[in-house]
């Protein structure tokens, strides 16, 4: 089978054009977000005395890869229509279609690219941007954000099979747990139970001082009670688990992250579904780059009156009708109990299914 010169001659003029716009819209974007970031955080920075060392390696240089995945779907979505609409403009795709190439093998240079651009994504999100979002939070905890208070109140959590702790309430500024209580059940029946004033975390000994505690345990349907004043105690819980913001899985890469919500999953933790999320948006967002591609082709692929303006405000409606609908499947699995699994790949599956009426259409 020989192979269509042109076609090849083709295929890398596409890519060339597709990556090249692609990272100089991504660079510029970048440049005009962080003018911003700085603009907005730049009281904090004086204020807390931020180094200039750690502004810009600890913050900025971990803040742009962060950002530029976030958004590098909208990017690659805007950078499809961008140049795809200029060469419209100028008869190039009817050139290429005039000389036998099919609409079908047009779309080949372009899934290389999105295929390329997935690749990298993947790698950035799991295994680069992990880290990279450790230093950037830490710095942001130390300059930026306000001290963390941990609000939660009646915290149920099991933190070992039948072992089940109980608090009203948790002060993170002395890692103090009121009103606390636990209980040991074996077989579906009452063993033991801990109730105490509350516990407080000894840094020295690493372990939990329980004050005034009453000790219950059930044996042989007779119960017996003591009474400690203080009592150190050793738990398989720590004061990290009640002093991490929600955003703590970001500095997670795949596997921490799946080893992280079966420990949560295990403690019956209540942001379980957050987590979740989190795991499953990090495979939906590589498959919205072939998604977003085949919509941007399909709809800039031919000449209108509108030009290329036209073609960028309907593709950047589009992009953002996407972000709203990852949205609102967040919301779905959050508030009206959808699997998460569920929640994150209904926009790609809707505006899959956009994309391939629009790819129909366009090559008519």
């Amino acid at each position: 089978m020989t192979i269509n010169p042109l076609a090849k001659k083709l295929d890398r003029y596409i890519i060339r054009k597709f990556l090249g716009t692609f990272f100089f819209a991504l660079l510029l974007i970048i440049l005009i977000v962080v003018i911003f970031d700085i603009s907005e955080k730049i009281d904090d920075f004086l204020v807390k005395q931020a180094p200039l060392k750690a502004i810009i390696f600890d913050y900025y240089f971990n803040f742009i890869p962060y950002f530029a995945n976030l958004f590098s779907s909208m990017f690659i979505f805007i950078a499809v229509i961008f140049f795809t609409s200029k060469m419209a403009g100028d008869s190039e795709i009817i050139a290429i279609l005039s000389s036998g190439i099919s609409y079908r093998r047009l779309m080949y240079p372009y899934f290389v690219s999105a295929l390329i651009l997935s690749i990298l994504s993947f790698l950035l999100i799991n295994w680069v941007i992990p880290p990279a979002n450790k230093h950037r939070l830490e710095f942001e905890e130390k300059y930026i954000r306000n001290k963390f208070t941990n609000r939660e109140h009646d915290i149920h959590q099991q933190i070992l099979p039948g072992q089940f702790i109980y608090m009203e309430s948790y002060n993170n500024d002395y890692n103090i747990g009121y009103k606390f209580a636990i209980e040991q059940i074996e077989d579906g029946e009452l063993k033991s139970k801990l109730i105490s004033d509350y516990v407080q975390w000894d840094s020295t000994i690493n372990k939990w001082r329980a004050s005034n505690c009453y000790i219950r345990t059930f044996e042989d349907g007779k119960e017996q009670v003591v009474f400690h004043r203080k009592l150190d105690t050793t738990l398989n819980m720590f004061p990290t688990d009640f002093t991490r913001r929600r955003n703590v899985v970001e500095a997670m890469n795949y596997q921490e992250l799946n080893a992280f919500i079966e420990e949560e999953t295990r403690k019956g933790a209540e942001n379980i579904v957050l987590w979740k999320l989190e795991k499953h948006q990090r495979f939906a967002s590589v498959f919205s780059t072939f998604i977003l591609t085949l919509i941007g082709v399909s709809l800039s692929s031919r000449k209108t009156r509108g030009g290329i303006g036209l073609n960028i405000g309907i593709g950047i409606l589009l992009a953002f009708t996407y972000i709203m609908f990852m949205q609102v499947s967040t919301v779905l699995a959050t508030n009206a109990n959808v699997p998460p699994v569920i929640a994150v790949w209904i926009p790609n599956v809707i505006f899959g299914f956009i994309g391939i009426f629009l790819y129909n259409k366009a090559k008519r």
